[in-house]
């Protein structure tokens, strides 16, 4: 092939290509593409002979598994289709304007904490700029920064797979959280050896629920788990209710649960290890100049100090 002749593919088979591989079925990727299932399946055997080479295996009840070198045109796939918005972008907004989409992923109890200031500010100084929100826990977040489905997004520092690039917020340390009326919460501090023997209600979703756990092991303590639930807000609603207390990070503002039970946060004595809050983006490759503005705009917010 001569450089400027015309690839035997379209970007309309790549894009098809991705969603499937990203839907797993060729049903879910024609629902997203907005296409029949016959015309996406038809794209996938075109662009499979095109190429030269079998993408995928195809199961009529098991979905559809991508091969080895499926994987790696996908990668390729996800590229190309960046710099073709890229492309489009360009010719249609205003010289220094930012325009195009950006997928921002975040740990789900990060984002009543972080997402507010950002989508509010960024998103009024940059109009044109599309601001699509993906709420997953670490290990859900495995691979989609690699692939190119999440542009950057907001975690806490501990390991998320792969090698992204990645710059500290704020950090801030684990507290104690107790209904109003308990006994314990009059005071400012309390020892996780006052807790030990009582009831826990733990936030279980990783990394929250192996970093609480880490704080007793540390200790040679084993807490008494009562109830486990995955929203920040649960933990709070059954604190409040006095059925335990609660070992979290995050600091709302608003000392009540949801149902209007006051609750107390009270610092952990010695002092526990702050946990730091980072923003992530691919290593490779390099972001586009609406997410480095995103990630500028976010390390300069005045974000929370441990009090």
């Amino acid at each position: 092939m001569h450089a400027f002749d015309s690839p035997p593919f379209t970007l309309r088979q790549l894009s098809f290509l991705v969603a499937a591989a990203d839907e797993g079925t060729v049903a879910g990727a024609a629902a997203r593409v907005h296409a029949s299932p016959s015309a996406v399946s038809e794209a996938l055997t075109e662009l499979e002979r095109s190429l030269g080479a079998r993408l995928m295996v195809r199961r009529r009840a098991r979905g559809l598994t991508l091969t080895s070198t499926g994987v790696e045109v996908v990668a390729r796939a996800r590229e190309l289709l960046t710099s073709a918005r890229e492309l489009e972008s360009s010719l249609h907004g205003a010289a220094g304007e930012l325009v195009g989409p950006i997928t921002i992923g975040c740990y789900p109890t990060l984002a009543p904490t972080v997402l507010p200031p950002i989508l509010q500010g960024f998103g009024s100084a940059h109009p044109r700029v599309e601001l699509e929100i993906v709420e997953a826990t670490h290990d859900r977040l495995q691979g989609r920064l690699e692939s190119g489905q999440v542009d950057v997004a907001f975690v806490y520092d501990t390991l998320v797979p792969g090698q992204p690039s990645r710059a500290r917020l704020f950090e801030l340390p684990a507290h104690a959280v107790l209904a109003a009326d308990d006994p314990l919460a009059a005071d400012e501090t309390v020892r996780l050896e006052q807790l030990v023997e009582r009831d826990l209600i733990l936030l279980d979703a990783p990394p929250s629920s192996e970093h609480t756990m880490s704080l007793f092991t540390a200790q040679g303590l084993v807490p008494r788990v009562r109830h486990r639930v995955q929203s920040y807000e649960a933990v709070r609603a059954l604190v409040g209710r006095g059925l335990g207390y609660g070992i979290l990070v995050q600091r709302p503002a608003n000392r009540a649960s949801y149902e209007g039970y006051p609750v107390a946060m009270l610092e952990i004595t010695p002092a526990v290890p702050p946990v730091g809050i980072d923003v992530i983006w691919p290593t490779a490759p390099a972001p586009t100049e609406r997410v480095q503005e995103l990630i500028r705009f976010a390390r300069s917010l005045p974000w929370p100090q441990p009090r």
